[in-house]
Formats: C-alpha cells, sequence, structure tokens
C-alpha cells in the first residue's frame, strides 16, 4: 500500500540542519546531519536538539519572556529538511519550551538520536573483528 510519506520517505534526503541563532555564523548551519532512518527520526531529534538548547539557556530563577530572550540570542535551532509538510518545527513548540522545564530528561536526549552516533558504533564493531589472514 502506498501513500503520501511513502513519496517523500522514498525520494528525500532527509537533514536537520542545526542553526546558530547568536548570528555568529550568518545564515548558514553550523552543521547538517544526515543520516535519519525516517522523518519521525529526524523530527525527534530536532525537537530535541532545540528543548536541549533551550534547557542549557535557562538559568535558576528566570520567567519563560527571559529564557525565550537567552535562546534568541544564544541558543541553536534546528529545522528539518526533506519531509516537506510533515516537517517538525521550532515555532510550533518554543513558547511552550520556555513556559516549563521538561518532565523527563529523556525530552532533551538528542544524542541517542544522532544518526552519527549510530554509524560510530557501527565502526566499533566492525574494529572488533579480527580478519582472517
Amino acid at each position: 500500500m502506498s501513500g503520501p510519506l511513502d513519496a517523500i520517505l522514498g525520494t528525500a534526503e532527509l537533514a536537520v540542519r542545526i542553526m546558530d541563532l547568536s548570528g555568529a555564523n550568518g545564515a548558514e548551519p553550523v552543521e547538517v546531519v544526515t543520516g535519519f532512518a525516517s522523518i519521525e527520526h529526524a523530527n525527534t531529534f530536532a525537537r530535541r536538539y532545540v528543548r536541549d538548547s533551550m534547557e542549557r539557556c535557562r538559568s535558576r530563577g528566570m520567567d519563560a519572556a527571559a529564557v525565550l530572550s537567552a535562546w534568541f540570542s544564544f541558543g541553536e535551532d534546528a529545522e528539518v529538511d526533506g519531509a516537506g509538510d510533515h516537517a517538525w518545527s521550532s515555532r510550533n513548540e518554543i513558547k511552550d519550551f520556555a513556559d516549563a522545564r521538561p518532565r523527563d530528561a529523556e525530552e532533551r536526549n538528542w544524542r541517542i538520536l544522532d544518526p552519527r552516533r549510530l554509524e560510530d558504533d557501527d565502526d566499533d564493531e566492525d574494529d572488533g573483528e579480527e580478519e582472517d589472514a
């Protein structure tokens, strides 16, 4: 069975562009992460990345407006490319992120979803194998 997501998944190169909101990198991303298995994978990675960036900008006693101001000055945003209308966008949740700390630490754990980590794990497995002489 074929659906609208099949067309996106079959042809799109999914990427998450990490943008420095301080403007130090201009309009160019600080980095572009590729290797996502699905739109959901890329969206979840981007969402957690932004959530973590927001929390790194938060200090004790800051209200939501101050957290947003700090994030827009010093934080990092993540944009999902290749997912069309199905791409997650920080603009839909950034106010909620600023309003309250995450209830679960997993909401910030983008590292576990980083496809570069998965590639490194594969390389580590290969390093442990002995070659036949």
